[in-house]
């Protein structure tokens, strides 16, 4: 073969894997978008979960106005997007938070769903995690990797 083909075959492969290294790139930075929207959107659904337990009197298995007893039932604390988990004091960092069915204990007035969810977040490190605020009448979401 002459220098052109083999100056031609050595730059054809130059060109298809840096074609296969942007397209791995690509796919893998819209997963972790993908997880975190969905992560985010199975929180918001848990929050208009536990505003109809706040909203509702206590004969019907509701808070009466606030979040005692409160809880995630077993099939909601995991899915295909992450796990979810409640606290009653606001999250912080990136780490893991495993899927919880603890109820919440005392009378509270705001509650927060943390949700982890499969692929890794902006860090690199830990998995995509967001947490959810839940007062009487708002949802407030705030993604924490």
């Amino acid at each position: 073969m002459g220098t052109q083909q083999l100056l031609l075959i050595v730059l054809g492969v130059v060109i298809v894997g840096v074609a296969i290294a942007v397209g791995i790139t690509l796919f893998k930075s819209n997963s972790e978008a993908t997880n975190r929207d969905q992560v985010v959107s199975d929180l918001e659904n848990l929050g208009s979960v536990a505003q109809q337990f706040y909203r509702k009197p206590t004969s019907f298995g509701g808070g009466e106005g606030n979040f005692e007893n409160f809880s995630l039932p077993p099939l909601d604390t995991g899915n295909g997007n992450g796990s979810f988990s409640l606290s009653t004091s606001s999250p912080s960092g990136a780490a893991y938070v495993a899927g919880s069915v603890a109820p919440i204990s005392g009378s509270q007035q705001v509650i927060y769903i943390i949700g982890c969810g499969n692929e890794l977040g902006d860090n690199a490190i830990d998995p995509v995690k967001a947490m959810l605020r839940v007062t009487a009448d708002s949802l407030q979401v705030t993604v924490l990797n």
